[in-house]
């Protein structure tokens, strides 16, 4: 008999319901593998704006059940939900705060982990294009969208000579030098804004890279995707923090402690 792995709190972002490339089976699968205390949706869960461009018809049967499973983990496990709004899933500006049962609806988070305040938010009002550029992310939104497209058919290619899988755009993430610098420019931003606040670290998203490390004494967590990297953020109940990486194998996934996924360095 399967024992679900227990978790005091787990972070997920990213999600993107509501798009084609949307990892959606593979977080349910996650999320019925575990159970937690408290479960942090840390932003873009629905992607609105790919919704108010196509409408409703990428939303499929798979979309919803994701809620189900939440619905599940709060009467089952008793777990607390914070979801936290994304630049995606702006349209919860007008709700936000809101309480409803076990769940609640905000614009950012301070969790107290072991001792320490962590200041949690999606990441998005801290990134110069998506606030005073929206257009300019929009139309960065679009490229991505198209890049993505691409791999889909690439990996089909790759499977069919018998390869695995392989992320075009985190390679280009990981060598294109504006790239690099944009995601060194966006943690080190977080974080000096978390040492400005006297918080002792910071968990956030929207940039899609995965990481645990520190800047200085600060913290700096980010949860990664479910349209790549497939990635959560967990802390156990001594307060340590860990990415768990989404394999294909039902059930099962990868730890990687610490600071595996390195901060990227700009000198390329």
């Amino acid at each position: 008999m399967y024992i679900r792995q227990h978790y005091k709190t787990i972070v997920l972002s990213d999600i993107h319901l509501g798009t084609s490339h949307s990892k959606v089976k593979e977080v349910s699968n996650f999320l019925r593998a575990v159970n937690c205390d408290r479960l942090i949706l840390n932003g873009d869960i629905i992607d609105g704006w790919h919704i108010k461009k196509s409408g409703t018809r990428r939303w499929q049967s798979e979309h919803t059940q994701f809620f189900k499973i939440l619905m599940k983990l709060m009467e089952n496990c008793g777990t607390e939900i914070i979801y936290i709004r994304g630049n995606h899933d702006d349209f919860l500006d007008n709700l936000a705060p809101l309480q409803l049962g076990n769940i609640r609806i905000v614009k950012d988070y301070i969790l107290e982990s072991n001792g320490k305040r962590y200041y949690v938010t999606h990441g998005d009002i801290f990134d110069r294009v998506t606030t005073q550029m929206k257009w300019l992310a929009q139309l960065g939104d679009t490229g991505y969208t198209f890049l993505l497209w691409f791999n889909s058919i690439y990996n089909r290619y790759r499977t069919y000579r018998g390869k695995p899988y392989y992320s075009l755009s985190q390679r280009i993430k990981q060598k294109v030098k504006t790239a690099v610098s944009y995601i060194s420019d966006f943690e080190s931003t977080l974080s000096d804004f978390a040492l400005a606040r006297r918080f002792d670290g910071i968990i956030c998203g929207h940039i899609h890279h995965p990481a645990n490390t520190y800047y200085g004494n600060i913290h700096y967590l980010n949860s990664g995707d479910w349209v790549e990297t497939m990635s959560a953020l967990t802390e156990d109940e001594s307060g340590n923090w860990h990415i768990l990486m989404y394999t294909d194998t039902p059930m099962e996934y990868e730890i990687l402690k610490d600071t595996t996924i390195p901060r990227l360095s700009s000198a390329i």
